[in-house]
């Protein structure tokens, strides 16, 4: 394919785009395909001679769509968001026309000091303390990770590197095997399993804490179990604490936890994956108080911020621990400038990278920080729409604090009650919710997610949960009348 026919089939795919995009309320949110669907419509192999880009659009239709679920639907509910916007999606396509792999500053030096730059223009938007911030002069800086779950192993790996090398400190005769068994960290029951799991990939043990009624964690419960661990021997080196969790979007209490794990020489690392966007409207931040405790700082731009995924910006008050932690360096990877900006080979686990600054810098210009804070704004609205609508029927009850774009809802009744009727919702198709159980409650999850919902849309949802209600409250009804 040569460029004429590129710009035909590139003005083509755009103009679909656009077409898929807003008229996606018509297609049925969750895809009705079995396992395996696919095989059956596309050839064994792959074919010898080029096909037209004509049959290849055709294909989209009857081949991909009969098997997507529509995350950009206003009726998709599942989850938290994913973002998306007409302005990233035209920086992924010049991120993908350049097509460097910006593993160094040589290796595309735009595509480092652009992320220096958008780094510091989104902390200054959520109003980091100035050490997390590259143009403050000081060691601090961000980075774009893939994801949330890789930001909290690197800031597990640079805790793990830091504590290793003051414990070898003060006990020179111990071995690295010996240090790494003693290693321990923290969060909390509701933190996000990809926590855990660095806990296994960093090969250090992990306590999961028990949360407060709030479901959040408090500072009491993690200095009683550095205490516990200090007592057995252990080396405390590694804290979380979530802001916003995954099943209810429960707040941990940063302003408690950060002085304890200061107080311990323990890594505070701030996971704000969802609610971190919403830092950038004032009247949120008082969720984040206690950030200037953090030692790095997480949040998902590409959930709630409309940036396309991957974009995950995390923040590091001394990246210096996590360089030290991942630093090989092959003579093929060296280069004249080393040391006067960063090579963010150093601050990730893979050594290749995107241009994704790019999709920051076309999202911030092309929306401005007003029209961000009111998409936020707008979603936190619905979500208050939602859980009025929940809260006049007196069938159901409102699980937690309603603070973000997420109502967590059940029927009044059991868990098994509240299992029919997830099943009933999703079985009828229209709209697309997954659940969620804290100590043994079972529940429903409605989050807010696409940047086209509207306030009838919220209506239209919360008809389809009645609908669902009554027909699995109506067995009950006749079995009532019954007695």
């Amino acid at each position: 394919m040569e460029a004429p026919e590129f710009k035909e089939f590139a003005k083509e795919m755009v103009d679909y785009i656009a077409n898929y995009l807003e008229n996606i309320r018509d297609r049925r949110v969750l895809p009705t395909v079995q396992p395996g669907y696919l095989r059956p419509l596309i050839p064994d192999e792959a074919p010898k001679t080029p096909e037209s880009w004509q049959d290849v659009m055709a294909d989209v239709e009857r081949v991909v769509m009969p098997g997507v679920t529509h995350w950009h639907s206003p009726r998709f509910h599942a989850y938290f968001p994913t973002a998306n916007s007409y302005p990233a999606i035209v920086a992924d396509m010049l991120s993908g026309a350049i097509a460097c792999i910006g593993f160094t500053w040589i290796a595309s030096p735009a595509c480092t000091e652009l992320e220096v730059v958008m780094m510091d223009w989104l902390g200054k938007m959520l109003d980091l303390p100035a050490d997390f911030l590259a143009c403050s002069g000081g060691k601090g800086g961000g980075v774009i990770q893939g994801t949330a779950s890789e930001a909290t192993l690197v800031a597990l790996l640079g805790a793990k590197a830091k504590t290793m090398q003051r414990v070898k400190e003060e006990h020179p005769d111990w071995d690295e095997a010996t240090i790494v068994s003693k290693l321990v960290g923290y969060c909390s029951k509701q933190s996000h399993s990809s926590v855990e799991r660095a806990g296994l990939l960093g090969g250090v043990k992990l306590r999961l804490l028990k949360a407060d009624d709030k479901h959040s964690l408090r500072g009491e419960a993690l200095e009683i179990a550095i205490k516990e661990d200090l007592a057995a021997g252990l080396i405390p080196f590694y804290v979380v604490a979530t802001l916003g969790t995954t099943s209810s979007c429960a707040f941990d209490a940063l302003d408690e936890i950060g002085p304890v794990g200061n107080k311990y020489n323990v890594w505070v690392h701030v996971d704000a994956a969802y609610a971190g966007s919403a830092f950038i409207c004032p009247e949120y931040r008082y969720l984040m108080k206690g950030v200037e405790t953090a030692d790095s700082f997480n949040f998902n731009p590409h959930k709630w911020m409309l940036v396309n995924f991957d974009c995950s910006a995390m923040w590091l008050k001394d990246p210096g621990w996590v360089v030290d932690a991942f630093n090989v360096d092959p003579l093929y990877l060296k280069h004249d400038m080393q040391g006067s900006a960063p090579d963010y080979r150093h601050w990730q686990i893979p050594l290749g990278r995107r241009f994704r600054a790019l999709k920051l810098w076309f999202v911030l210009r092309l929306y401005g920080v007003e029209n961000l804070q009111a998409h936020i704004r707008r979603h936190c609205g619905f979500a208050k729409q939602f859980e009025g609508l929940c809260r006049a029927d007196d069938r159901f009850e409102i699980f937690g604090e309603v603070s973000m774009g997420l109502v967590c809802f059940r029927l009044k009744g059991t868990n098994e009650l509240n299992d029919a009727l997830l099943k009933r919702i999703n079985g009828r198709g229209k709209i697309h919710l997954v659940p969620s159980k804290i100590n043994d409650t079972f529940f429903l999850r409605m989050a807010v997610c696409s940047r086209f919902t509207a306030s009838s849309d919220m209506e239209f949802s919360w008809r389809e949960v009645a609908a669902a209600a009554d027909e699995v409250l109506a067995p009950q009804k006749i079995e009532n009348g019954h007695k």
